[in-house]
């Protein structure tokens, strides 16, 4: 297997990143790396090295790099269809509101093309039940709800509402898992609370104990909205088809992204019959929302999920990162806790965790650093135990060699 030399690009890849640093924004922070083909759990750069690859996709490519199924869908439908706006009926669009209704809680959807927007639709949802009146929503410390305005203030974290403000009207943060902090804030003016049932870019940290079920009961006691944000946790990933269904909490909305579509952009906000009322014609579009690719492709994941029976590949797989993890936690002092809901895997670490994921990639490995010190993976639900295995072992001495240099 051909290896990555960090320190000397590639010509191929060099001729890539010129056109970018002359022509692109540069608002991300990219590895020298040029990506050209994936299958499954693998990538190949432009120079022809071959990567295990445990966070594909940003977390968006659920079911590997280029699953069959979905690939077929996509192409099938892209030579008959390719786009047509809301104003029509679309057979795609409608199956996969089906689909998606069925497993959650039976309600309806809205479609868009990702999470930052699935979650504005939720914000705009919960105002407009009281046409504005109780326009406050409370959200949570280390909770992450994407990039555009409404949802960036959503997110309690103020590195990310650095140079941006002032920020949006009506968003109270409360400590994550902290019910008595949430009680408190609750006024006339409040109409729903918004958190993720694991929080993901937060660290890979699944809601404490009788949280959830207190934040329903809030929510019920006060006649709030309680939305979910499942843009990384929902759609399979954990082993259910919705994080909540982990807990016994139903929510009022949830919202959806990411591995929605098995790498397709495509997102969406779940919520009951009679909230969906609420968002009439003319309060809220999406030009590309629930386009056909998007739409056959979502359809083609849930099969594919369904069909492989991946969610119950997914507790096996999960308890097989589970033990590897922990062993290297015996072994390794720098491993502090290791995380698992499904193929969401956090590795908090007492050592640089950007470092790590350096020395991973000097292993062919591609993984993900978030708050610092957290080792974080969102493998495909159909890995293989053997790329567990590898990737454990990568990863494993990619710690273990920046812990020594520590």
């Amino acid at each position: 297997m051909a290896t990555i030399d960090t320190t000397s690009i590639g010509d191929k890849t060099q001729s890539v990143i010129d056109v970018f640093n002359r022509y692109v924004v540069p608002n991300y922070k990219r590895f020298p790396v040029c990506l050209v083909r994936g299958l499954g759990s693998k990538v190949w750069d432009a120079e022809g090295a071959e990567y295990l690859d445990l966070f594909p996709g940003w977390g968006c490519n659920l079911l590997g790099h280029c699953p069959e199924p979905v690939v077929r869908a996509v192409q099938e439908q892209v030579a008959k269809l390719i786009h047509v706006p809301n104003t029509w009926y679309t057979e795609p669009q409608g199956e996969w509101a089906r689909l998606l209704a069925e497993r959650s809680f039976g309600g309806q959807a809205f479609f868009c093309n990702s999470g930052t927007e699935a979650n504005e639709a939720a914000i705009k949802l919960v105002r407009l039940r009281t046409d504005g009146r109780r326009y406050k929503i409370i959200t949570f410390k280390g909770g992450f709800h994407g990039r555009t305005m409404g949802s960036v203030t959503a997110t309690a974290q103020p590195k990310y509402h650095e140079g941006l403000g002032p920020m949006l009207a009506g968003f109270q943060y409360a400590p994550h898992g902290d019910l008595d902090a949430v009680e408190k804030l609750v006024d006339d003016q409040t109409g729903g609370i918004l958190v993720e049932p694991i929080l993901g870019e937060g660290g890979v940290v699944p809601a404490p104990p009788g949280f959830l079920e207190g934040l329903r009961r809030i929510a019920d006691e006060r006649d709030l909205l309680l939305v979910f944000d499942e843009v990384q946790c929902g759609c399979g990933r954990t082993g259910k088809w919705f994080g909540y269904q982990h807990f016994g909490v139903t929510p009022d909305i949830i919202t959806l992204a990411k591995s929605l579509c098995a790498g397709i952009a495509g997102g969406a906000m779940l919520t009951t019959v009679e909230l969906a009322k609420h968002l009439r014609p003319g309060m809220h579009a999406s030009t590309f929302g629930g386009n056909p690719i998007a739409a056959a492709a979502g359809v083609a994941a849930i099969e594919m999920i369904e069909n492989e029976h991946l969610l119950d590949h997914v507790d096996r797989t999960a308890e097989l990162f589970r033990q590897r993890l922990l062993d290297l936690k015996e072994k390794c002092d720098a491993v502090r806790d290791v995380r698992v809901a499904g193929m969401m895997i956090g590795v908090e670490l007492s050592i640089d965790g950007a470092a790590v994921v350096q020395s991973a990639l000097e292993k062919n490995l591609l993984v993900n650093c978030t708050q610092g010190r957290v080792i974080r993976l969102l493998p495909s639900m159909n890995i293989t135990a053997d790329d567990v295995n590898d990737g454990c072992d990568r990863l494993s001495d990619a710690i273990i060699e920046v812990a020594s240099r520590a």
